[in-house]
């Protein structure tokens, strides 16, 4: 059950720069989104939390910032046309076989 807690954390861990990033672009509902960051924040933290009660601490950590910043770039390339290049996808594959590695290692 950790480890769906820990994917969980992950998920939510994109929710609030997703939060953020549409704040900025929509001023009318920028408090919308703000508040959107915050709720993501804290179920974030607390999935993650809740994970490490049976995975090691750095682990958790890792994977859940992994999780994170690779579904943060994932959402920046398919919904705010950020950049693809080479060099970007390679390293972001490193992360994800850094992530996939420590689960794997666990």
């Amino acid at each position: 059950m950790a480890w769906w807690y820990l994917a969980l954390a992950g998920l939510f861990e994109m929710g609030w720069p997703l939060g953020f990033k549409l704040a900025a672009l929509s001023p009318r509902h920028h408090l919308l989104y703000l508040l959107l960051s915050v709720v993501s924040m804290g179920l974030s933290g607390l999935f993650l939390y809740w994970a490490q009660r049976d995975i090691p601490m750095g682990t958790a950590y890792l994977v859940w910032t992994g999780i994170g910043g690779i579904g943060t770039v994932l959402i920046g390339i398919l919904f705010f046309h950020d950049a693809v290049t080479f060099w970007r996808m390679f390293f972001l594959l490193l992360v994800f076989i850094g992530v996939v590695g420590l689960k794997v290692a666990h």
